[in-house]
């Protein structure tokens, strides 16, 4: 009898273990969705990068800037829910005039890639080939001279998608 109650104990026990899930937490240094990578570089002297000075960018819809910049790479998020993705560059922006404004809208394709369950999907990008973006002066004139794709697929943030020459 005694025999049987611990048999039936440890068969108790070992289905219990069983029915346990491991903790699913998604490790910080699994690649999620990438960010846009955009280098900026002297018109004058196209092998130099240049830093920008106070450039504050505007996503369309948005009043603040998600990032007021200085540096010569930024990093953007694209939109995961749209094939296009708008931002407002004010170079030299103290107070958000747009004497210095130029906009840019990104073209791209879409491709949710399953990561794993604790960390679910990520999204990947590549800018169309045709029209990879759509560049908007403001009526006063431009501050980017020059725009060229560097890499059109964005999958990851280890290198520049795209240089802007200024």
């Amino acid at each position: 009898m005694r025999r049987a109650l611990s048999l039936t104990v440890l068969i108790l026990l070992a289905s219990a273990l069983t029915f346990c899930e491991k903790d699913d937490i998604c490790d910080a240094n699994t690649a999620t969705t990438p960010r846009l990578i955009i280098k900026f570089f002297d018109v004058n002297n196209p092998s130099f990068a240049k830093n920008v000075t106070n450039l504050a960018i505007i996503g369309d819809g948005m009043e603040a800037p998600i990032s007021t910049f200085n540096g010569n790479t930024v990093e953007l998020p694209l939109r995961t829910d749209a094939d296009l993705t708008g931002y407002r560059f004010i170079l030299n922006s103290t107070d958000l005039n747009t004497d210095n404004e130029d906009r840019l809208t990104f073209n791209y394709a879409r491709n949710d890639v399953f990561v794993s369950r604790a960390c679910g999907y990520k999204t990947l990008f590549v800018l169309d080939d045709a029209a990879p973006f759509v560049f908007d002066a403001a009526t006063d004139g431009t501050w980017m001279q020059n725009i060229t794709v560097e890499q059109p697929s964005i999958e990851t943030e280890d290198e520049t998608h795209l240089n802007i020459y200024f």
